[in-house]
């Protein structure tokens, strides 16, 4: 690297954690800040953020960024900013806060979301968005602030998503991506505001609130001379307003290679399952669940389902073996336990050990909707030990995430994966046995900011289009196709069908249960 090389910046404001991440305009990455992100909840079921301590958590992002590389202002090319999706950011008069913001975690849309979507008109909605109503969305919370607080609204001019937030207070304007407005107020066919939409979640009425829509790929505007300041960069640089961070991540990731769509899978703390497709292949399901969400590819979607819990099983199992370690006189910190996950998944058995992975208190949203879903396991016998425990948890993940693509439609012929939990063998294996299709680890270390830094690098000109773009930035980084075993895909093919038929057949039993725990006395 040269002192004067260029350099692209992707912002990536997740929601908990701010990054601001250097890239070469041939996509290398050089270096990386970050600032921790702070939200507030409440017993009310409310999850709010401050858009003014955002805003400056980015500053101080940037300014990181500028500490670790040299003469960044001057190397800085373009700006492009992604961040979490759904919530709801309102700027008033003198592109002020209304109030924090309500983020995509915050549940009290939930009797409004249960309103809205016993109605005939929500199937509308969901054809036309391609979108599963929820609690997550700016929709659903626009709804019901109209209903329960609508002098909030009145003090609004503009409904923003946290990225939209942060795009303006870099460059005055007001705007939103065609992806954040086509799957929450609009048609992914037309990528603009649809009227049956609107309609349908009855915000006709608060209409001025949806801001402009613009294509990061296309349009830039100036970094303003006091946000310059603030950041340590040059007045006048060219800002990009990136898609949302599903659609950056799974980008960055290998959603689409060498002019051909695929399918990606985020493991994390919730697991993110996308396959890009031409619109005209998108399948939309019965259960009316998913998500529609526009690339920056013209013509091509990314259809998605998530499940709320992937990770965070594997965090339990092992807060379990830590309880039981300790309490042994061999106490063994996570990092530990983490590394034993291939040697103890080895140790096992392959067997008929179900694991469904709804181990979140939110309960389920992907494939199908249900806040009383739990995790539990199914075919244990005397035989089995911690080890089949944790195969059957780790199998359990890549279950799920079966269940998720076949509410698409076919498995996909190639699954890219990305987050932590991939490095493990035993759940690439699992994973790729599971949809019976290769799998490549993409290397990227930053893949939502590296999306979003793509579209700059399109709209300011370095590449002619998205796909030559990722010929660079992301087919270099996928590794090696790991194919899967044969035997393994047949036992998850069986598994698979005793997988549905035992989480259809709980249904009925979740809610007793949900019911069960809300009259129990306390205290015994």
């Amino acid at each position: 690297m040269t002192s004067t090389e260029k350099i692209i910046i992707g912002i990536d404001a997740g929601t908990s954690v701010i990054k601001a991440v250097a890239f070469a305009l041939s996509g290398r990455q050089i270096a990386t800040a970050s600032v921790r992100n702070k939200y507030t909840t409440g017993d009310d079921g409310s999850a709010t953020q401050s858009l003014t301590q955002t805003w400056l958590d980015c500053v101080s992002a940037l300014r990181g960024l500028g500490e670790k590389v040299p003469d960044l202002a001057l190397r800085t090319a373009a700006v492009a900013v992604t961040g979490q999706g759904d919530g709801t950011w309102l700027v008033g008069r003198g592109n002020t806060p209304v109030a924090d913001a309500w983020l995509w975690l915050d549940a009290r849309a939930a009797p409004t979301v249960t309103s809205l979507a016993g109605k005939t008109e929500d199937r509308a909605r969901f054809e036309a968005t391609g979108t599963g109503l929820n609690t997550c969305q700016q929709g659903a919370q626009l709804a019901h602030m109209d209903r329960i607080t609508p002098d909030l609204l009145d003090k609004a001019e503009t409904a923003l998503h946290c990225k939209d937030w942060l795009y303006l207070n870099l460059t005055t304007v007001r705007a939103t991506d065609p992806s954040e407005a086509s799957f929450t107020f609009g048609n992914f066919r037309t990528r603009q505001y649809d009227a049956v939409v609107i309609d349908a979640l009855g915000l006709n009425h608060r209409r001025a609130l949806l801001p402009e829509i613009i294509d990061g790929t296309e349009i830039s505007h100036p970094l303003t001379c006091e946000a310059a300041r603030s950041c340590g960069l040059l007045a006048g640089t060219p800002v990009c307003l990136g898609y949302v961070d599903m659609a950056m991540t799974a980008l960055g990731a290998g959603v689409r290679s060498d002019a051909r769509n695929a399918a990606c899978s985020t493991i994390g703390s919730t697991g993110v399952h996308m396959r890009a497709k031409a619109v005209a292949d998108v399948q939309l399901n019965p259960e009316g669940t998913g998500y529609v969400i526009a690339l920056p590819v013209p013509g091509i979607v990314t259809q998605v389902q998530t499940n709320m819990g992937a990770t965070i099983n594997i965090d339990w199992i092992l807060k379990l073996a830590a309880y039981l370690m300790a309490e042994a006189g061999q106490p063994a910190s996570h990092a530990d336990l983490i590394a034993r996950i291939d040697g103890w998944f080895a140790e096992s058995r392959p067997g008929s050990v179900l694991y469904h992975p709804y181990i979140s208190e939110a309960g389920e949203r992907g494939p199908f909707v249900n806040a009383d879903a739990r995790a539990g396991f199914t075919g244990l016998s005397t035989r089995h030990g911690f080890p089949d425990l944790l195969r059957g948890v780790v199998e359990g993940l890549a279950l799920a995430t079966r269940d998720c693509y076949a509410a698409m439609g076919a498995m996909p012929e190639e699954l890219r994966v990305t987050g932590g939990a991939t490095r493990s063998l035993a759940l690439r294996r699992s994973l790729s046995a599971a949809i019976n299709a290769p799998i490549r680890q993409s290397r990227r270390d930053e893949t939502g900011a590296a999306g979003a830094a793509m579209m700059a690098a399109v709209a300011v000109g370095v590449y002619s289009g998205m796909d030559e773009c990722i010929a660079d930035w992301v087919t270099p980084l996928l590794g090696e196709e790991e194919a899967p075993d044969a035997k393994e895909a047949a036992r998850l093919d069986r598994l698979f069908c005793a997988y549905t038929d035992v989480r259809q057949a709980m249904a009925p039993a979740w809610g007793k249960l949900a019911r069960a725990e809300t009259t129990s006395p306390i205290g015994r």
